[in-house]
């Protein structure tokens, strides 16, 4: 069956089964091309994130390489990654007080958004230890521990439910939360439990006493201190032979939990296997092995090591998984293969973009363009974007990520600001404020349209007058001009006066417009019984032809008051010039308002013989 996503990424197609979402046809279902991006749980992903890439894009370039790496490290990827932990965790708090009354749909929903957040939130961090923080050897070995220690928890859920029974040393778990601070290389932790079993056992003591010794001087690398790779290599391999001769020696035989221990700490592969269900997962079993075998593994070796305890680890039980294979592709720092190979396996574009553009930043994709003339970091920022602009209220976050995409962000703005649905006024104002940042004339002009023909259907003239006005649009400005005039021969008011009042220069942009702005300026000069300029601006409005002929009539009539007035306002060249417009009206509209005609024509004369009068007596 073919398809084709269509208008706001939605792919309709008939089905068999009945309606589980919006859709109120039985054969037809909606599908999403973005379905993360409408998920609830992750809006705050989507928003946090947002204000992480802008403080990005703001950051200095003048900042000395070494502190820019810190800070990429310290206030860049880690706010990620922590933005990504507390939507996990909020998710699945959500989870545990609502999974009795949640639908198991939703359910499933749930558990699957916290699924691929573990992932991305792994992945993130062993991209940041390998990629932004590039370790050397030595320390490389304590980020990838901690890298296991974050995304290995469960063992401190167990520790602290075997530490508050009434007698740890006898807890069903003691020994398998033993065995797991050894294998994630937690010393401290491991000493402190085995303490507990020591006082239990008076008569192994001396075992006991034994590999706390050995535990103790286990080396461990400090980057900062003064000792030397070298120098570690050195203490780290003697301490390795003392394990080894204690396990030769039998030194443990009696006790096999210790000896189990201590096979480990000599780094057994067999011993290290057959704690699958500890270790759970091949990367787990590889940082394990690093520990207790190559601690001064160099970051050029570690692909070998990483394929070698996949292979080991899953021992053709089960294949790879695209995570799999997206760890192993960063073990052997190949980014772009990283950035595919997730771009295939997530559900959204939200990962891909924030990290490509991060690596981005540290010069670690510069080399990378793509063949049709985008590079990989805007070419993933614009696709991210797009499906925010979907969304009915992420379409906001998405301007900003266009923004900084210098090739082709203004294009793609430009294209999906038109298909925003402009709702309210008050979204459109928001859309407008937008487009007038970035001066896209276009685009306001069309927005303006679009609101002024919608208030002129709901007949809210002084709205409609307002976004003409902003969108430069003469000839639907003449249009609601005119039917604001329109309204004032029906109604004998002008609705929307605090508008054109304050039309300003804004009433040059078409004739009418500029009468309707004048016209109410004599209603005004009027009422403030200013009579004389009244009557020279309303006589300007009819001999400078800027009154339509049609309105000539209701000016005439407007004129009555003034010519009834005791003192004469109209001189008589000016009543001559009223004269001659009524004589042009009666010739259009002879058999037309003869009352009114006549009674013009009467106020006129009048006018006229005290106007001479007045006029002869001055120059006498």
């Amino acid at each position: 069956m073919g398809f084709v996503w269509g208008p706001g990424d939605l792919l309709a197609y008939e089905t068999q089964y009945k309606p589980t979402g919006i859709c109120h046809c039985p054969f037809v279902h909606v599908v999403r091309k973005d379905e993360d991006i409408y998920s609830p749980i992750l809006r705050k992903l989507f928003n946090e994130s947002h204000h992480i890439f802008v403080g990005l894009q703001n950051m200095k370039d003048d900042v000395p390489s070494k502190n820019k790496k810190h800070q990429y490290v310290t206030h860049v990827s880690k706010n990620y990654r922590s933005v990504i932990r507390a939507c996990m965790e909020e998710t699945h708090s959500q989870l545990k007080t609502a999974s009795d009354i949640i639908p198991r749909w939703f359910e499933c929903m749930f558990i699957r958004q916290v699924s691929i957040l573990l992932a991305v939130e792994l992945i993130w961090n062993l991209c940041e230890v390998l990629f932004i923080e590039a370790a050397p050897a030595g320390s490389l070995l304590l980020h990838l521990l901690d890298w296991v220690r974050l995304h290995k928890a469960d063992v401190d859920e167990k520790a602290q439910e075997v530490l508050q029974s009434e007698c740890p040393a006898e807890h069903q778990a003691y020994w398998d939360v033993t065995v797991c601070y050894i294998l994630q290389g937690r010393i401290d932790e491991a000493r402190q439990i085995l303490l507990k079993q020591a006082s239990q056992q008076p008569a192994a003591r001396v075992t006991f006493k034994l590999m706390d010794s050995l535990l103790m001087k286990m080396p461990i690398y400090n980057p900062g201190g003064t000792q030397t790779l070298t120098e570690f290599d050195v203490k780290w391999r003697r301490w390795h032979q003392e394990c080894d001769r204690c396990l030769q020696d039998n030194s443990f035989a009696s006790h096999p939990h210790l000896e189990l221990i201590c096979k480990i700490l000599v780094g057994d592969e067999d011993t290290l296997l057959e704690q699958r269900e500890h270790l759970s997962t091949w990367y787990h079993f590889l940082v394990t092995r690093l520990l207790y075998c190559h601690p001064t593994v160099k970051p050029t070796e570690l692909h070998y090591y990483a394929q070698a305890s996949m292979d080991m680890f899953l021992d053709g039980r089960s294949a790879p998984e695209p995570l799999d294979s997206i760890l192993l592709a960063a073990f052997e720092f190949d980014i772009h293969q990283v950035i595919k190979d997730c771009s295939i396996a997530l559900n959204n574009w939200w990962f891909v973009a924030h990290l490509t553009d991060l690596l981005d930043h540290c010069k670690l994709l510069q080399s990378h363009n793509l063949h049709f003339g985008s590079n990989l970091r805007e070419f993933l920022l614009l696709e991210y974007a797009s499906g925010l602009f979907t969304h009915h209220s992420l379409w906001q976050l998405a301007v900003d990520y266009f923004d900084h995409c210098p090739e082709f962000g203004r294009v793609y703005l430009e294209l999906q600001i038109e298909r925003v649905p402009l709702d309210t006024e008050r979204k459109a104002l928001k859309v407008l404020r937008i487009c007038e940042q970035r001066q896209m004339a276009e685009q306001v002009r069309s927005i303006c349209k679009i609101m002024a023909k919608k208030a002129l259907r709901n007949n809210r003239l002084g709205s409609a007058l307002s976004w003409s006005i902003r969108a430069k649009d003469a000839a639907f400005a003449t249009l609601i001009s005119e039917r604001f005039l329109q309204d004032y021969c029906t109604h004998g008011t002008f609705s929307d006066l605090d508008l054109i009042d304050n039309l300003g220069s804004a009433m040059l942009l078409s004739d009418r417009l500029t009468f309707l702005g004048k016209y109410r300026e004599f209603h005004k000069l009027y009422a403030e019984k200013q009579f004389a300029e009244a009557a020279r601006l309303l006589l300007s409005l009819m001999t400078a032809k800027i009154a339509p002929r049609s309105f000539w009539m209701t000016l005439l009539t407007d004129a009555l008051p003034l010519l009834e007035q005791k003192q004469v306002i109209f001189s008589a060249d000016q009543t001559y010039e009223l004269m001659h417009c009524l004589e042009e009206l009666t010739t259009e509209h002879s058999q037309q308002l003869t009352t009114k005609i006549e009674l013009l024509r009467l106020a006129l004369a009048r006018n006229l013989a005290l106007a001479i009068v007045k006029e002869g007596t001055l120059e006498a």
